[in-house]
């Protein structure tokens, strides 16, 4: 079964034990509430196999032949292409498409092939004014994410930052205090929402590379959607990440941001707290819950929209940094300024096979090749060669020929020297 199907198994095993209704599971699900009744119908009297699409393995029945659909995007692609205030939406070229070339191609459909073929992308259409938006009715259901740079310990330690997850339904904080907004410390804070609270549905960030980046050269062509490392992360979990435009888009968290910023310092300043060590163990115990019973309220709806807490040993495999590396002839991989030998598979050379190496936040490694988890042994890299030393000239001044001395034949009058070679000679005679 696919990863939806297994969602629509859990959503509607809570429908079937009454504790979730049939239109929060719409919500839950993204579908109609006249097709969540069909699900929870079919799941009750088939169960989990009954939620198996019917035509999966099998090819669409409305599916266009594949030599028509590269003919079209031929055609776009030659004529109704070109940069941003030049090439045709998909609407348009749909109707130049039937009236110019006579193929009938729905825009809808050729919006979908467009956008895999990189010749077209989505464009987000921005309100020309902001107001304050209502709070999501269900815990769970949207989670702000930020970092807060701050002197946080004042004068006793250097700025630290705070991680911030604040429910947006409910106001409910989690934090942890570290020295950057990196991707292992917006791993450690929602690993541990998860682990107290369960999966939630999204999580709102700002635009920063932690979380989401712009596509490079490769994804514009393809139409592959661009992730970072903790976005891949969150797509495997089934968390979506929406990215605000400014911080006003994230006005929930700001203003927590300012709560701690002022409730916090002065209680770490009370105890005399100046690591983070300190400060985290004192925001579990003791600061955290008495902020949460001050300042969080209850959802306007009672159902809880958190998915069920992964095991420890799935979320350790998800929390992990992937990158798929070239191994070399002599089955050496290359990571990180470091050299790993992979034990050998067979006589012959890998011919440049894909490696994904892992890596954890305590900074074990681990390497797979061809789905298979592979021996290693790190070595140490190579010794380049040295390169000739450069001769240094014998003296950084200027060269000055050197001028002859006063007494030097240059100097003397040629015909004396003569006359004395001359009687030199007579004399030898």
């Amino acid at each position: 079964m696919s990863a939806r199907e297994l969602t629509r198994v859990e959503v509607l095993s809570r429908v079937k034990a009454g504790t979730v209704s049939v239109g929060s599971a719409a919500t839950l699900l993204a579908v109609s509430y006249r097709q969540a009744k069909r699900l929870a119908r079919r799941y009750r009297a088939e169960g989990a196999k009954g939620l198996q699409h019917r035509s999966a393995g099998g090819a669409s029945n409305h599916a266009r032949p594949t030599a028509e659909r590269e003919r079209v995007l031929a055609l776009v692609r030659e004529k109704y292409s070109g940069p941003i205030d030049v090439r045709f939406g998909p609407t348009l070229a749909a109707e130049h498409l039937a009236s110019e070339d006579r193929i009938t191609v729905h825009h809808d459909t050729l919006r979908r092939w467009m956008l895999a073929a990189g010749l077209w992308r989505r464009a987000r259409k921005r309100s020309p004014h902001r107001q304050r938006r209502e709070r999501k009715a269900h815990f769970g259901e949207l989670v702000q994410l930020d970092g807060s740079f701050h002197l946080w310990y004042e004068a006793r330690a250097p700025r630290g930052c705070l991680m911030n997850l604040v429910d947006d339904a409910t106001g409910r904080t989690l934090a942890r205090l570290g020295a950057q907004e990196t991707i292992w410390a917006a791993v450690d804070v929602l690993r541990r929402w998860i682990e107290a609270y369960g999966v939630p549905l999204a999580l709102y960030t700002d635009w920063k590379n932690v979380y989401v980046r712009e596509p490079n050269a490769e994804e514009q062509a393809t139409g592959a959607v661009p992730r970072t490392q903790f976005g891949r992360m969150c797509a495997s979990l089934g968390i979506q990440i929406i990215a605000a435009s400014s911080p006003q888009a994230k006005g929930r968290v700001e203003r927590n941001h300012g709560t701690h910023q002022d409730r916090l310092v002065k209680k770490l300043r009370r105890l005399g707290i100046a690591d983070a060590g300190a400060a985290n163990t004192f925001l579990d115990a003791t600061y955290l819950p008495e902020h949460n019973q001050r300042f969080a309220v209850a959802p306007a709806s009672a159902e809880d929209f958190h998915r069920r807490v992964p095991s420890r040993t799935t979320l350790d495999r998800v929390f992990q940094l992937e990158e798929a590396r070239v191994l070399s002839n002599d089955w050496v991989v290359r990571y990180d300024t470091r050299y790993f030998q992979v034990a050998r598979q067979s006589h012959q050379a890998p011919a440049k096979s894909s490696v994904l190496v892992r890596e954890n936040a305590a900074g074990a490694i681990e390497l797979r090749y061809r789905g298979r988890l592979m021996q290693w042994t790190e070595i140490a890299a190579p010794i380049k060669p040295t390169p000739p030393a450069v001769r240094a000239p014998l003296s950084s001044a200027p060269h000055r020929p050197a001028r002859p001395s006063a007494d030097h034949p240059w100097r003397r009058d040629t015909r004396g020297l003569d006359r004395e070679r001359a009687l030199c000679r007579a004399t030898s005679v």
